[in-house]
């Protein structure tokens, strides 16, 4: 019995100094990190959250501005990765349609730049 009370010490005293040292003496430090190194799931959150403020506002240029911030390039490509995403997880409708306008907005913003002469 003593074996197993030993053991059980063992592994408390192990876990306990494991945390003291991640936590107290060398935590993580996060310097000058960006949007574009969040996993897929949470790019897909970010570009909801763009899409929400988008419903409200209806300035794609904004949007678009917003989206920016996660670093790939155009934001339609964005927006249609985040919504491969949310179709493939299951989002909800409403989210799905605020995602698709938000979309609509990027493309006929880019639509329109397009058309102009440099």
């Amino acid at each position: 019995m003593s074996r197993w009370i030993g053991f059980v010490i063992a592994i408390i005293v192990g876990i306990g100094l494991g945390l003291f040292y991640g936590w107290v003496l060398n935590p993580v430090d996060y310097v000058d990190t960006t949007p574009d190194s969040l996993r897929q799931d949470y790019r897909a959150d970010y570009v909801l959250m763009v899409a929400e403020a988008y419903q409200m506002e209806r300035d794609p240029a904004l949007a678009g501005g917003r989206l920016a911030f996660l670093g790939e390039g155009n934001p339609a490509e964005i927006v249609l990765k985040a919504l491969e995403f949310a179709n493939d997880v299951g989002y909800s409708q409403s989210d799905l349609a605020r995602l698709e306008l938000l979309l609509e907005g990027i493309q006929m913003i880019a639509d329109s730049s397009q058309g102009e002469t440099p």
